[in-house]
């Protein structure tokens, strides 16, 4: 390796993780047809898309720069975080002072965003390679708001954390029944059980009876920018796309990388399931919709008690 290649990839690790990357730029097929005209990342939950709850995970995560990896059919995200004069000056005048507020915040203070297309749909590792120029050298997060975590601290936040008192790149991690390792990237940590583990080996949507372990990779990354020309050399693996999960596995021979347990609830809104779920629960605690939540839910009850005795 060039030593000063070797050296810029070292001082990345101590610098501030101030960038974070949205790989937005799929088609959402698996919730079509409410996909055909809108973003799957701007889908609600209760009464906010999936993007903003990313992006204000990402901001308390001290993150001031959000990169959108974007597709043509995704203007939508874009006119979310932008102002909507029309619509302020309309609030405003109606003395509806908490939507306006509601309004204004859809993006935090004190961030900025950046578009940029991803040309062709080549997996995710085409998405984040990407951002490199956005990215430059630095380290950075990948957030993938399909992968919606509430937690008391900013999962981001918490691998940040780790990033820095580390100094190396760090995943989020979950365990996951067996029979689903074909839908995750599986980490191998050897028999460590701590919140915060050395990953050994990272395999892309193993079969059950050849996964190392049951750690599987949720949508959250914070990573070397190093990344990049691994990213740039390891050519298209599964579904001929170029995986994250490869340009990991390569960054191993170079760098430490660590699985971290996060502290949260995740829900997988890139389901039906799991974005049903994700609007009951979040909903339970919106005090605007809670009873008429709890009414519903008790209906529901009802009526499955009622066909268990027929």
């Amino acid at each position: 390796m060039d030593g000063s290649k070797a050296n810029a990839r070292g001082m990345n690790l101590h610098m501030k993780v101030r960038k974070a990357v949205f790989p937005v730029g799929g088609f959402g097929t698996r919730f079509l047809p409410a996909t055909k005209a809108m973003p799957k990342e701007m889908l609600p939950v209760v009464d906010k898309p999936l993007i903003q709850y990313a992006v204000e995970e990402a901001a308390a995560a001290g993150i001031t720069d959000m990169i959108f990896i974007t597709g043509r059919h995704k203007r939508a995200i874009e006119d979310h975080f932008d102002t909507h004069p029309e619509i302020e000056s309309a609030l405003e005048a109606q003395g509806k002072l908490d939507l306006l507020k509601a309004v204004r915040m859809s993006l935090p203070a004190g961030t900025n965003c950046i578009f940029i297309r991803q040309p062709e749909p080549l997996g995710l590792g085409h998405a984040v390679l990407c951002a490199q120029p956005a990215v430059g050298n630095e380290p950075f997060a990948v957030i993938l708001a399909d992968d919606l975590l509430i937690a008391d601290r900013s999962v981001t936040a918490q691998l940040v954390d780790e990033f820095h008192r580390l100094s190396a790149s760090v995943i989020g991690v979950q365990d996951v029944p067996r029979e689903h390792t074909r839908r995750y990237g599986i980490v191998d940590v050897g028999t460590s059980s701590s919140m915060t583990s050395r990953i050994q080996t990272i395999i892309e949507k193993p079969a059950p009876e050849n996964a190392p372990s049951t750690l599987g990779v949720v949508g959250r990354y914070v990573l070397s920018g190093a990344i990049f020309d691994h990213l740039r050399t390891i050519g298209r693996g599964s579904g001929g796309e170029i995986q994250l999960t490869d340009a990991i596995a390569s960054l191993l021979n170079e760098q430490a990388v660590h699985a971290h347990r996060y502290i949260g609830r995740r829900f997988d809104c890139g389901s039906k399931a799991g974005m049903w779920a994700a609007n009951v629960l979040l909903g339970l605690q919106h005090p605007e919709v809670q009873d008429t939540v709890k009414e519903t839910l008790g209906e529901a009850q009802a009526l499955i008690s009622s066909h268990a005795q027929n």
